[in-house]
């Protein structure tokens, strides 16, 4: 009797798990927290493969408690939890991701219309916080690097250009120094640009070979929704691109820009 106790609580709290993931309130505490407005969190990135296999294992783990295998029932129990945990790490991640790049956007270009020497505290503020969110993302603590790029863009929020602009569509936007190159790049719609790892190697802003291919996924499969499959990456997704010798490169990958070598 304590066995079937013990498995029948093990599966009830893991079914608890799943169900206060998928709720519309946790999905609300998600959106509220990528950004100070709050916006809709791609289903997605939500509904994504480490989700869809803990909720594959719930059911095998119910199935298998119903008719008294409750051994396979807590196995089964002990790896959704293991895969919901992995899905939470993915949705901050993709989430931290996200916000940061809208950081980096206001914090390049109120750098570009005199910030630092107009708006001086408010500048201070976003580099330091800008700078925090870069540590974060290296360690790839997504609370607080979402956290800290939400700071940037508070801080930044009543910047505005000398014309009167006020984001980073006003004017023109600085072109990247001759020979350096973006080391950062979010993943488009593959129906429009067919973006996989081969083709985004292939691009001549990053290494101009397919055939680098595997230099991008081994640097970026930890974010991946299986990181075994490199065939796999959505849109939305920021990659980072690591320098070969003799390269420079620096920020996010702009359409806007001109990258000379």
């Amino acid at each position: 009797m304590k066995r079937f106790i013990s498995f029948g609580i093990l599966f009830l709290v893991c079914a608890v798990l799943f169900a206060q993931e998928s709720s519309p309130a946790a999905q609300a505490e998600l959106e509220a927290d990528e950004t100070p407005e709050a916006v809709e969190v791609p289903q997605s990135i939500l509904n994504n493969q480490y989700y869809l296999q803990s909720v594959r294992l719930t059911e095998q783990a119910r199935e298998s408690f119903e008719v008294g295998n409750y051994d396979a029932s807590a196995a089964y129990s002990e790896q959704a939890a293991e895969y919901a945990r992995r899905s939470d790490q993915y949705v901050s991640m993709r989430l931290a991701e996200n916000v940061l790049a809208k950081a980096h956007s206001r914090y390049t270009w109120a750098g570009s219309v005199g910030a630092a020497r107009r708006y001086p505290r408010e500048y201070e503020t976003a580099s330091a916080a800008y700078n925090e969110a870069q540590d974060a993302r290296k360690a790839q603590n997504w609370d607080e690097t979402s956290a800290a790029a939400n700071r940037v863009i508070i801080a930044l929020a009543g910047v505005k250009a000398p014309d009167g602009g006020d984001g980073p569509s006003a004017g023109p936007q600085p072109q990247p120094p001759r020979g350096t190159l973006p080391a950062q790049y979010t993943v488009r719609q593959w129906t429009a640009t067919g973006d996989c790892f081969s083709t985004i190697a292939g691009w001549p802003w990053v290494y101009g070979d397919v055939y680098q291919w595997r230099k991008l996924y081994d640097a970026n499969k930890s974010k991946l929704p299986n990181p075994d499959n490199p065939h796999l990456i959505i849109p939305g997704m920021v990659l980072d691109i690591p320098s070969r010798e003799g390269e420079t490169r620096s920020g996010m990958w702009d359409p806007a820009a001109r990258y000379e070598e």
